[in-house]
């Protein structure tokens, strides 16, 4: 079967990842993904036959986060933040949430 070509614009598949190559990529443990992954401060993209766990890219920039707030706060603490920005994400446009996030992660780095 041919993949669909829409506007002569190829569409590159999602790459997802599999619980132990997140752990290759990051200073984190697979149990301690396993335990993000309870407290919903990550979240997988799906699963597979098997009944494992698969994340997207976006993973590595949520883990990101986690690190730099774990710096000085708690997990609580972390997950009402992610919380918070995922709440306002929701209002606002694409770009802007970016922003949002970055410049809420330098305000902390400055406490």
């Amino acid at each position: 079967m041919q993949p669909q070509i829409e506007n002569e614009t190829l569409r590159v598949p999602v790459k997802l990842y599999r619980i132990g190559e997140v752990v290759t990529c990051t200073p984190f443990s697979r149990q301690t993904i396993h335990n993000y992954t309870m407290m919903g401060l990550i979240r997988e993209a799906q699963w597979t036959a098997g009944g494992h766990r698969l994340y997207d890219q976006s993973v590595f920039e949520r883990l990101s986060k986690i690190l730099h707030l774990r710096k000085t706060k708690s997990l609580s603490e972390i997950r009402r933040i992610l919380s918070e920005e995922e709440t306002t994400d929701k209002d606002r446009p694409a770009g802007q949430a970016i922003e949002g996030i970055d410049g809420h992660i330098r305000s902390l780095g400055d406490n």
